[in-house]
C-alpha cells in the first residue's frame, strides 16, 4: 500500500526534473525566535532602525528552504552529503519565499539499494528574485 506523503525515491528523479517547493512568509516571530536560537545575534538583524527593513540571516533562508523541500525526502532521504551556497541578494521579514530544484546529477551508490542526487535550487522571493543558490548533494533511497 502506497504511504501518503511520501517524498521522492531516488529512481523517481532523472537529470533535468524540476519543481518547486509551496510558499513561506517570513515573518518577525521567524526572525526573533531564529535569531535566539542560533545566537546570531548582529545588530542589522536584532535592532530594529526607522526607515529600515529588518534584514533575514541567509542562515535562516537556507533553513526555511530545507524545510519547504522536507516533503520532497520525506521516508526517502537518508543523508545531505554536501552543498555550496550563495546568498544572491537580501532577504527581509515580510518576504515570501519558495524554492524551486532541478536535478543535475544522478548516480546509484557504490552499495546498497541508494543513489546520489544533486539538486540547483533556487530560492525565489515574491517579486521573483533569486535570493539563495545551494547545490545540495543527496543519498536516497530507491523505490
Amino acid at each position: 500500500m502506497k504511504v501518503v506523503g511520501r517524498g521522492f525515491a531516488f529512481d523517481d528523479l532523472k537529470v533535468g526534473l524540476q519543481f518547486r517547493t509551496h510558499r513561506r512568509t517570513i515573518t518577525e516571530a521567524d526572525l526573533a525566535a531564529f535569531a535566539n536560537l542560533s545566537w546570531l545575534t548582529e545588530e542589522i538583524f536584532t535592532v530594529e532602525e526607522k526607515g529600515r527593513q529588518r534584514l533575514v540571516p541567509g542562515a535562516l533562508v537556507y533553513a526555511f528552504a530545507e524545510g519547504l523541500l522536507l516533503p520532497t525526502m520525506q521516508d526517502t532521504g537518508i543523508a545531505f552529503l554536501n552543498a555550496t551556497l550563495d546568498v544572491k541578494a537580501p532577504t527581509v521579514v515580510g518576504d515570501t519565499i519558495h524554492v524551486e530544484c532541478e536535478v543535475v546529477e544522478h548516480r546509484l551508490a557504490s552499495k546498497g539499494e541508494r543513489g546520489l542526487v544533486r539538486f540547483a535550487n533556487k530560492v525565489v522571493n515574491q517579486r521573483g528574485e533569486t535570493v539563495l543558490e545551494y547545490n545540495p548533494l543527496r543519498l536516497l533511497k530507491k523505490t
